[in-house]
């Protein structure tokens, strides 16, 4: 599936946190695709990548609060883990309503920063694993690259070890 790269092709929420945090030339990467790359098996098909080389941004409710969690498009989050790592009593996958009200975006648009409220974010170190990973920018059509420290960092994450494991 052909991709086109546009200057317009970020969210403008997306877009304008790019400029703020000095990230203009990140705006010129992104990739728009005229069918959705709402799931990581989308994105990684649109893309001709791995699954493993997605940047899933997923919100969870740690005891009610929004948490970000960044995840590889090959793994599962284990929110008993999650919960571990906050010191939370429940973790529970965020309804779409929490998901715009703290990012901003709809669910399978949600980059991995950018977001309209600051929020606590984990990344699974398995993103580590790649030189480059692939994230939303902003809307289920959009994509954009970075190296995956680089990506920690502008997130304000902090690295985890919150992917489940095979039985």
């Amino acid at each position: 599936m052909p991709s086109m790269t546009t200057p317009d092709a970020a969210h403008p929420l997306f877009a304008q946190a790019l400029r703020g945090m000095g990230l203009d030339a990140l705006n010129a990467q992104v990739r728009r695709f005229p069918d959705a790359t709402r799931t990581a098996a989308e994105a990684a098909a649109a893309i001709g990548c791995e699954l493993s080389r997605i940047c899933k941004s997923l919100v969870f409710a740690a005891d009610g609060v929004p948490v970000l969690v960044l995840m590889d498009g090959a793994s599962r989050v284990d929110v008993d883990l999650v919960r571990k790592e906050l010191g939370a009593d429940a973790v529970t996958r965020a309804d779409a309503a929490l998901v715009r009200e703290t990012t901003g975006y709809a669910i399978g648009g949600v980059p991995p920063f950018g977001h309209r409220t600051a929020t606590r974010v984990l990344a699974d170190r398995g993103l580590l694993a790649h030189d480059v990973v692939w994230a939303a920018a902003g809307d289920p059509h959009t994509v954009f690259p970075m190296a995956p420290r680089e990506l920690v960092a502008h997130a304000g994450a902090t690295l985890a070890d919150v992917r489940e494991r095979p039985a």
